[in-house]
């Protein structure tokens, strides 16, 4: 009874018109971003974040939660209208979006997108309400379980990040390093500040995020250059019976799929997307319309991906521990607030917790609102000329990276980064490590330090503690299956290189 009077009194303060406005801007600037190909929402929440910097705390990150949200839907629209994913959960919806669209039924696809990320993200959050008793029981961790559990946490994201176990550690180490440049957290020392005032603070987090996402992103696509032509034609947003039947169970399918995936630390949502996806081609009656525009196949992935963002929020708000790039930008937005979130945020700020949480109820319903109507509204966005859009927004970036500290070098921050994050996509390096390590890593380091001193500096001590111990076993269990399936394609690759009768002729064949 006590979470469903905070949970009452949570939508009080955000019936507040000034909290609604902020979660209607959210949205509806996050839907505008996101619209942009390639602007996931990764790089719509690193640009847009300066904008929640002068408002209250609760409105700030409900604004910025709306933001998120926004550029979700945004990359299905580009997804639907031009064939070209918006981010790459929305990949999949390619497939059968695509489609659907060249038969004149993109107004469908798009609705059924819209309900079935209202349904996904509706019932993902009634799941969420369990994230207050995860928050009680996280108040009784020390710094030695939560040692274990960011160590757990990282080798999650390192594992599950792209196919090479190298390339994801280095960006994790490059992360690393970012988070200990400042003063030392114990002793006060300078590290790597290159003796240098303005570094002594540490590096921005929010310059780094916005290069990695945002400076990254516009220097990729002006090198692609591509030139893609929209579907203009939207159709009827009419939805009849039989598209509601065939699509309601895979809303529902999908809505748990991405549930789960999304309690999981670094689990790529292309990876819910794309389960959704299997599952709903197995448990169709026709298979064979898969890919040639079935709706199905719009319905299942978009509600795994809307369901998977929603319960992402639960590690952050019960831990502290961000599951996603984007919860790490989410958290930096609370620690901006002077908030921390985890298991103490719901013991000296229930009033922010629960708003934030009823705030995603408000921003769930506010998208589905704003979506189908303007849908025609970001068809014309999608003509606006790239050598016009993005001078725009890099314009705006630099203004953002300022205003964080009033300081020119968070401007050649974010440029050092977006340009370091672009040889890193080039070189298939994943970026998700380095944004989370970037966070976790001062956190990491704190709990460390003062596990040790709680140990007398016997590192054998950490292992007293049963959630550590597990943490850490499953930790090792991690890197030896990363190991042993990169063994596993080594292997395979070697065999197919023997078996290919191409290599017998470059070198001659025996007479």
């Amino acid at each position: 009874m006590d979470t469903l009077n905070a949970l009452w009194s949570g939508f009080g303060t955000v019936m507040d018109p000034q909290i609604l406005l902020y979660a209607f801007a959210g949205c509806l600037i996050g839907m505008l971003t996101g619209v942009i190909p390639g602007f996931g929402p990764a790089a719509a929440c690193s640009l847009l974040l300066p904008l929640t910097f002068a408002l209250d705390p609760t409105g700030g990150i409900i604004m910025l939660l709306g933001i998120y949200y926004g550029s979700m839907y945004g990359g299905t629209i580009t997804s639907v209208l031009l064939n070209v994913p918006g981010e790459v959960a929305s990949v999949v919806t390619c497939i059968d979006g695509f489609q659907m669209a060249r038969q004149g039924r993109a107004g469908k696809a798009l609705a059924i997108a819209a309900i079935g990320s209202f349904i996904g993200g509706a019932l993902a959050l009634i799941g969420m309400l369990g994230a207050t008793s995860l928050a009680e029981a996280a108040i009784t961790l020390g710094p030695v379980e939560l040692f274990g559990l960011t160590v757990l946490a990282l080798t999650i994201v390192i594992g599950l990040a792209g196919r090479s176990m190298p390339k994801a550690l280095i960006s994790a180490l490059l992360g690393l390093f970012v988070g200990t440049v400042g003063l030392d957290p114990v002793f006060g020392d300078q590290r790597f500040t290159l003796g240098t005032v303005s570094l002594q603070g540490g590096i921005s987090f929010i310059s780094v995020v916005m290069g990695l996402f945002g400076v990254a992103e516009i220097l990729e696509s002006t090198l692609r250059r591509n030139s893609v032509s929209a579907v203009r034609r939207v159709g009827s947003l009419h939805l009849n019976r039989q598209d509601l039947k065939d699509s309601a169970g895979s809303i529902g399918r999908g809505s748990v799929i991405g549930f789960f995936f999304g309690l999981i630390p670094g689990s790529p949502a292309a990876a819910a997307t794309f389960a959704s996806y299997i599952t709903e081609k197995k448990f169709s009656k026709r298979p064979e319309q898969f890919g040639r525009g079935a709706i199905q196949g719009v319905a299942g992935p978009e509600t795994a991906n809307n369901s998977l963002g929603i319960s992402s929020m639960i590690p952050l708000l019960s831990f502290g521990i961000p599951a996603s790039p984007t919860m790490a930008i989410i958290l930096g937005a609370f620690l901006i607030q002077g908030l921390q979130p985890g298991p103490l945020l719901f013991r000296d700020h229930p009033d922010v917790a629960w708003t934030v949480i009823a705030g995603l109820f408000v921003a769930n319903l506010m998208l589905l609102i704003l979506s189908l109507p303007m849908v025609r509204l970001w068809v014309g966005v999608l003509r606006v000329p790239y050598q016009v859009l993005y001078p725009i927004t890099l314009a705006f970036m630099m203004v953002g990276a300022y205003t964080v500290n009033n300081s020119v070098t968070d401007i050649a921050i974010m440029w050092l980064a977006g340009m370091i994050a672009f040889i890193l996509r080039r070189l298939d390096v994943p970026l998700a490590p380095a944004a989370l390590t970037i966070v976790l890593g001062p956190m990491l380091e704190a709990n460390f330090r003062t596990a040790m001193s709680l140990t007398a500096g016997d590192s054998l001590g950490l292992f007293r503690s049963p959630l550590t111990t597990g943490c850490l076993i499953l930790t090792a269990a991690v890197f030896a299956a990363r190991g042993y399936l990169g063994y596993r394609r080594y292997r395979a690759r070697s065999s197919a290189d023997a078996a290919d009768p191409r290599l017998l002729d470059s070198v001659g064949s025996p007479k």
